[in-house]
């Protein structure tokens, strides 16, 4: 028996057996000194003789998780929402058991960078890669995205609010022009209804639309202070580009609409899930 096991050749595990057989006998930290093995060593064997069990158990929350969001949330999010069941594992873990069982969501797809036309206004960086706002209300990005459908590209512009990146207002058409910029601009200061104007800084980056004169005019009669990304920086405005990312991924792709009236009804459904449901994490995602 134990002096046997005590031999300095055999294997910690072989000792860790030894002690959990004996556990209802012997205290355990007694059995580790007699054995020279570390207590914490003796606890994670006897958490991994478990796991097996355990990693079922979470991969069944996790796959009811992934059936809610359609698939869509990665780990972090997964994470999030077992923390409001009250389940607390590691995120490392959360992404192990996901891989494992192949639970992971859809890898995101990147868009090409555009830029357009001629530019009449051009404005500084002020938002200066400050992607956290303190407030509602006074950081907002924009920019349009290209939505491919059988019927032709359809262009969608939108409004982020940095404070909890929920979309302010967002509109689409199936022409790129000002108007589709300005309609934005106009129903996001008809929806909040708020004196925001002194305050709040609208960051694009240099597509026509926004460096127009129309624009121009149209943030400066709100009083909206416009800032604008450097030339060939497409960081700059990564906070736009990322909730395109996230629409395409989490939506577009995935059901890849036929008309014009089958991509509004997605991008509706989307917006409506992504600013009232859709875990918001801090991390800017």
């Amino acid at each position: 028996g134990f002096s046997a096991v005590h031999r300095k050749d055999v294997r910690p595990k072989v000792k860790y057996a030894v002690i959990y057989r004996h556990r209802n006998e012997y205290p355990v930290s007694v059995m580790c000194k007699f054995f020279e093995v570390s207590r914490s060593g003796y606890y994670d064997f006897v958490n991994r003789m478990g796991k097996p069990e355990r990693d079922t158990e979470l991969a069944e929350k996790i796959k009811e998780c992934q059936n809610k969001t359609d698939k869509t949330y990665g780990y972090r999010r997964v994470w999030r929402w077992l923390q409001d069941r009250n389940i607390q594992r590691n995120p490392k873990t959360v992404l192990r058991i996901m891989k494992k069982y192949g639970l992971l969501s859809e890898i995101r797809r990147h868009r090409k960078w555009v830029n357009l036309g001629q530019q009449v206004h051009k404005y500084e960086n002020l938002l200066n890669r400050q992607f956290r706002a303190s407030r509602p209300n006074t950081k907002w990005v924009t920019d349009i995205s290209y939505i491919h459908t059988k019927e032709g590209v359809l262009y969608l512009s939108m409004i982020r609010d940095l404070y909890d990146n929920s979309i302010v207002a967002y509109k689409t058409a199936t022409q790129q022009t000002i108007n589709l910029v300005l309609d934005t601009i106009r129903l996001a200061m008809k929806k909040e209804k708020k004196r925001v104007a002194a305050e709040l800084q609208l960051h694009s980056d240099q597509g026509f639309q926004y460096t127009s004169q129309a624009y121009f005019k149209l943030t400066q009669s709100y009083g909206i202070t416009p800032s604008m990304s450097r030339k060939g920086n497409p960081y700059d405005n990564a906070m736009a580009e990322n909730f395109f990312s996230i629409l395409k991924t989490e939506c577009i792709y995935r059901y890849k609409p036929k008309t014009f009236q089958e991509a509004n009804d997605l991008i509706d459904r989307y917006i409506h899930f992504y600013n009232h449901e859709r875990i918001q994490n801090k991390t800017g995602v």
